[in-house]
């Protein structure tokens, strides 16, 4: 057996063991917030009609850290590491916001700052993704500001069943293909890692939700699926970098800047996302989740596709774009009439 065959048999052995520990994890922990009354009480902004339990990314981050912990070990990487710590004080903020509520913006805004720049700081100075035609400050601040952005609109993303799981498994696969496409190995196994800490998720919270994410899951998960997407841009491929998260890209940014011409509070609660349109539309989360799914698949076939060539990097932008745009105005509308 090679070196890289061996190597992707531990990736997989490793991605397996982390599926399963999120998924056993889950039982004891939710059975544990439910005796500390950790519960998502729904309103007239949520999407939910149950009260569930919320919090079980305590799980799923802990499932991740886990996996990514134990590829260190056999494969030292020395970027990791930053960005783990980075993930882990995201979630201790992260949980306290579940646990007590009210937490101040600015210190969870702050911790997510702190996490981003220390990682964007300890780059080589010559890691530049336009050869030197946009200034490397200019870079670093237009990396910053993605990531920024990323991690928050993952965040405001996660209001139905199914979603969040399903976003994780199509771009972590996303990134580890495209990692080996581009012999980006620092990419390919934590990608793996990641998808199947969702695919672990998705058994508690398909359908009729038995735990609902929080915080605690989906701000650490955005934060590091943002960290894979800048290696990937890091590594030449900055096209699959935008395609792979482009329906999460449109739906929240498109949905921002509607609540901002509106004069909307933009940190309240709201269900005016798309994806939370289709929701009331279709009657159903996993309809919404399941065409998501789909439109991920086609996604992750253009990713790939965006590396051959210039063209077929702005063909594949394109047409992600407007297949995304297309789902996004498929889920726009009212809820079907009742009978």
């Amino acid at each position: 057996m090679s070196e890289a065959s061996e190597r992707w048999l531990i990736a997989l052995a490793i991605a397996i063991a982390t599926g399963l520990f999120v998924a056993l994890a889950l039982k004891p922990l939710v059975a544990w917030l439910k005796r500390r009354a950790v519960w998502d009480i729904p309103n007239e902004r949520s999407s939910h009609s149950d009260i569930t339990p919320r919090g079980g990314g305590i799980a799923v981050t802990g499932g991740m850290l886990f996996g990514s912990v134990v590829w260190l070990v056999l494969y030292p990487d020395p970027g990791l590491p930053i960005v783990l710590l980075g993930m882990m004080a995201l979630a201790v903020v992260s949980w306290l916001d579940d646990r007590r509520g009210g937490l101040p913006v600015g210190l969870r805004l702050g911790v997510q700052v702190l996490a981003v720049s220390l990682v964007l700081a300890l780059l080589p100075a010559d890691n530049a993704i336009t050869g030197g035609i946009v200034p490397a400050w200019l870079e670093r601040v237009a990396l910053f500001l993605a990531w920024i952005w990323f991690t928050n609109l993952f965040n405001f993303m996660d209001g139905i069943n199914g979603i969040t799981g399903v976003e994780m498994m199509a771009i972590g696969v996303g990134c580890t293909l495209v990692g080996v496409a581009q012999h980006a190995g620092n990419v390919s196994a934590p990608g793996l890692i990641v998808a199947a800490a969702g695919f672990g998720f998705l058994w508690w919270n398909w359908g009729q939700a038995k735990v609902f994410l929080g915080d605690v899951g989906s701000v650490p998960a955005g934060y590091l699926l943002g960290a894979l997407l800048l290696a990937l841009v890091l590594s030449g491929a900055w096209a699959p970098a935008l395609i792979l998260p482009m329906y999460y890209w449109m739906d929240a940014t498109i949905t921002l800047l509607r609540r901002l011409l509106r004069g909307e509070k933009i940190w309240q609660p709201h269900r005016s996302h798309f994806y939370q349109q289709g929701a009331r539309k279709l009657g159903s989360h996993a309809a919404v989740s399941l065409r998501i799914a789909g439109l991920n698949v086609i996604l992750v076939g253009l990713a790939l596709a965006s590396l051959h060539s210039w063209p077929a990097a702005l063909a594949s932008l394109a047409a992600a774009a407007l297949a995304s745009a297309a789902l996004c105005r498929h889920f726009a509308g009212s809820p079907k009439p009742l009978g």
